[in-house]
């Protein structure tokens, strides 16, 4: 199945112009690098929904929260966190 998860941006780690950046993102503490591309009004703070390695787009944090949480009650998570539950 495909998914996008949220995650929340922790620091922007390249930026080559205001449009092409990299940033620190951390899901439910787990950090990996994505590509910030797509969401380039996305500031560290803001939560993104992330789908293999690239933010596509910004969610507000309550929202976030409830899908992760949602995610993690599925076992939706074992690839992004490294417990294959499924």
């Amino acid at each position: 199945m495909c998914l996008a998860v949220p995650g929340k941006i922790i620091e922007i780690t390249n930026q080559l112009d205001e449009i092409f950046r990299v940033g620190k993102i951390s899901f439910g503490g787990i950090m990996k690098e994505v590509n910030l591309s797509m969401v380039p009004e996305a500031s560290i703070g803001d939560y993104v929904m992330v789908h293999v390695g690239v933010a596509i787009s910004i969610i507000d944090e309550e929202e976030a929260i409830k899908t992760y949480d949602l995610l993690k009650q599925l076992g939706e998570l074992g690839e992004l966190t490294g417990d294959n539950q499924n």
